[in-house]
């Protein structure tokens, strides 16, 4: 089960096979490979069954080789200062600048694999406010999907050990990332003028060539996509089987969607927001959330509440009332709000002494997850 760069056997040169309406592309590193819906879908439903078709054509392509797709949101003992192979052909440049810039020999380049969010806008106004829904939705997003607790081969100390390097990783250039949970942006020339125009200027003496001057250089937790007018979240660990993935896109755009739609002030400090973004990366659905003027906003009456119970209160109020909810997302998300994210639970089957042997037999469960579309419930260890 150890990382095998052989990506672009799959998908030759050009880095990208279609299929219908989805789409196989290539990553920074040849070890990765991208499954997306090709075109946008007005309903999340749909494409779990759709996916999941995917991920079995894949591993069919895949089995040939000696290899097969392993969930989660890193790689449990992958050793990527030594195992990194970048991507080699088409837009070899773009990966080439990334690396000599930034280093991608790292965890938070190399080794991370992540569920991404597209919600559309139509103008200026529907930008800022989605964008404001979205900010207050990003902080506890982790609590619900951390699938990341082990690096290195051990325990990180953080359930979302892929966040936790994402933080730093284009650091290096600060306007590329900020603080991951963006500023407030009150229009579309508001965002280019304050967000994508100093990092511009930033990565200029890096990149005379210009290969990263495009909006997808803006590693914050959701960047707007103003080439498909879409905001792109980025914040949500990969889970065990897209079922599970589109379950916690399900109650994420739900949420946000209750935002946007509520007559709330939707304002709040970049910092605050960060400060609850943190402890919910390092505890998960543990961590405690105590700012009471940001539960307000998430209309929460509580001054004090976990994680936990913070999404089922969301859950509750603003998912349970689709009509599609019952028939598929109420069993992943009652065994993520029942037994914890996928963290919590990869850390239950492993144990504390995180042996090599256990490990090994929690990942290799983990790929059937992913492989028969079945959730990861941990209860071996």
């Amino acid at each position: 089960l150890s990382v095998l760069p052989i990506s672009d056997r799959l998908l030759g040169g050009a880095g990208e096979v279609r299929r219908n309406h989805y789409a196989w592309s290539n990553e920074v590193v040849l070890h990765l490979i991208e499954v997306k819906n090709a075109t946008p879908d007005a309903a999340l439903a749909p494409l779990a069954d759709g996916f999941q078709t995917e991920v079995q054509a894949l591993n069919a392509a895949l089995e040939p080789l000696g290899a097969c797709l392993m969930p989660s949101a890193m790689h449990p003992w992958m050793d990527s200062a030594a195992e990194c192979s970048l991507w080699p052909h088409r837009h070899k440049e773009i990966y080439r600048t990334y690396d000599r810039i930034f280093d991608c020999k790292r965890h938070g380049w190399a080794n991370l694999q992540s569920m991404h969010l597209n919600l559309p806008f139509a103008d200026d106004t529907e930008f800022a406010r989605l964008h404001a829904a979205v900010r207050l939705a990003l902080p506890i997003l982790p609590a619900l999907a951390a699938s990341s607790p082990f690096a290195d081969g051990r325990f990180s100390g953080f359930l979302d050990t892929r966040m936790e390097n994402y933080r730093g990783h284009q650091i290096r250039v600060a306007e590329t990332i900020g603080a991951v949970i963006p500023d407030s942006a009150a229009s579309i020339a508001d965002y280019q003028g304050r967000i994508l125009a100093p990092m511009y200027a930033a990565i200029a003496p890096h990149d005379p060539e210009n290969f990263l001057r495009h909006e997808w250089l803006n590693a914050r937790g959701v960047i707007p996509r103003f080439d498909r007018n879409a905001l792109e979240i980025r914040v949500i660990d990969m889970q065990e089987c897209p079922r599970a993935d589109l379950a916690i896109a399900a109650a994420a755009s739900a949420v946000i969607k209750s935002l946007y739609d509520s007559a709330a002030d939707l304002s709040m400090d970049a910092e605050r927001l960060a400060a609850v973004f943190l402890r919910c990366i390092q505890d998960g659905e543990q961590a405690l959330i105590d700012d009471a003027d940001y539960l307000t906003r998430l209309g929460c009456l509580e001054c004090r509440i976990s994680a936990a119970d913070l999404w089922r209160m969301l859950v509750e109020a603003h998912l349970q009332s689709d009509p599609d909810y019952p028939a598929h997302w109420q069993d992943a998300l009652d065994t993520i709000l029942d037994a914890g994210p996928l963290a919590r639970r990869l850390m239950k089957a492993v144990g504390p002494g995180c042996e090599r042997s256990r490990l090994e037999a929690a990942y290799r469960e983990l790929c059937a997850c992913l492989q028969t579309g079945t959730l990861f419930e941990g209860n071996h260890g």
